[in-house]
């Protein structure tokens, strides 16, 4: 149906499972947010078990150290769990340093990163430019939460892709999307990988749906479900 790869994004192992027998997934996502929502405990124990299910899946997990040191210890600690992990080093650190060098230690570790929370073109280019062609990273654009700004992503995802052509071997990733035409629009743009948490998931089953055969079912959810409330005017 798509070329694009899909990730599920999510914390919860039973869904991990799950998504794992779907042939649409290619990979998955996470993240400190995503698993403290899910009630995770402890962390490295979640992804040593989260890891195992969804081998030879991608996976990946982010540091949450602040230091780029520790973040650089954190990060090979994560990287020892299994061969499918992808290491998520954030573009800055909380006061706005860059990780570029960070992500450079790491490739020449033989680490692969998904360098996530990346917003401008600017920061994608100074990232970028400095690595080695033959890394195998994944460079997530935080497509969503730039149009929750009221700025169209589109143009910032097609001049990363040109951005990353210097680099054959990484991907880019359409970050927290928000419907299912955000799948529709990564998909034309020739983005490698989309995340698509549980809900959206839930919704891929209306792509293509007849909209006046849409229409009708909107009528009669309302009809009915002020019915079943007893409401009177």
């Amino acid at each position: 149906m798509f070329n694009i790869e899909m990730y599920a994004d999510g914390a919860n192992l039973d869904e991990i499972r799950g998504f794992r027998n779907n042939e649409l997934v290619s990979g998955f996502t996470t993240n400190p947010t995503l698993m403290r929502n899910a009630g995770v405990k402890d962390y490295l124990k979640f992804a040593v078990e989260a890891a195992r299910i969804a081998d030879p899946l991608p996976i990946s997990f982010e540091v949450f150290a602040d230091d780029l040191k520790e973040m650089l210890r954190q990060a090979i600690i994560l990287n020892r769990i299994r061969q499918n992990v992808f290491v998520k080093i954030p573009i800055t650190n909380t006061l706005g340093v860059s990780t570029r060098d960070l992500v450079i230690e790491l490739n020449s570790l033989g680490i692969r990163v998904n360098v996530t929370a990346i917003m401008t073109q600017n920061q994608l280019y100074d990232m970028s430019r400095h690595l080695d062609k033959g890394a195998q990273n994944i460079f997530s654009v935080f497509a969503g939460r730039i149009a929750d700004t009221g700025i169209d992503p589109k143009p910032i995802m097609i001049e990363s892709k040109e951005i990353l052509k210097t680099l054959p071997n990484s991907k880019l990733l359409w970050a927290s999307p928000r419907e299912i035409y955000n799948l529709v629009q990564a998909e034309k743009i020739g983005v490698d990988i989309i995340t698509m948490t549980s809900d959206l998931w839930k919704k891929l089953t209306g792509l293509g749906k007849d909209l006046t055969e849409f229409s009708l079912e909107t009528v009669k959810m309302f009809y009915n479900d002020a019915i079943e409330s007893g409401y009177k005017v």
